[in-house]
């Protein structure tokens, strides 16, 4: 028995590990997310962004393909890191209660 709680606590603190790493990058990411809006024919490029409960939109002007694509890229990333992170928080709130461990108050 003792074996198996030490491999859950290296699984939790592997865990814990990986959800703050993916915390990390995940606000070292671009804030918003870029979008085109088409005006009397023209297309504007904005950063739409939360504030608060309100979006913001800040004007970028034109910019190259080249960002228009890293953007994008930061937008799959960070729908991906969503993801894993809140496959970690269940994986760590489970290991948790599998070890009897009380719950550390969440940043």
């Amino acid at each position: 028995m003792r074996q198996i709680k030490a491999i859950l606590r290296e699984e939790l603190g592997h865990s814990k590990r990986m959800l703050q790493k993916y915390e990390k990058a995940l606000k070292k990411l671009p804030k918003g997310s870029l979008v085109v809006k088409n005006i009397n024919g023209k297309d504007y490029c904005y950063l739409a962004y939360r504030g608060g409960n309100k979006v913001h939109f800040k004007y970028l002007g034109k910019i190259p393909d080249e960002d228009i694509q890293e953007y994008q890229e930061a937008k799959e990333k960070k729908k991906q890191y969503r993801g894993f992170i809140k496959d970690l928080k269940e994986q760590v709130a489970f290991l948790q209660r599998a070890l009897n461990e009380k719950a550390a108050p969440a940043n």
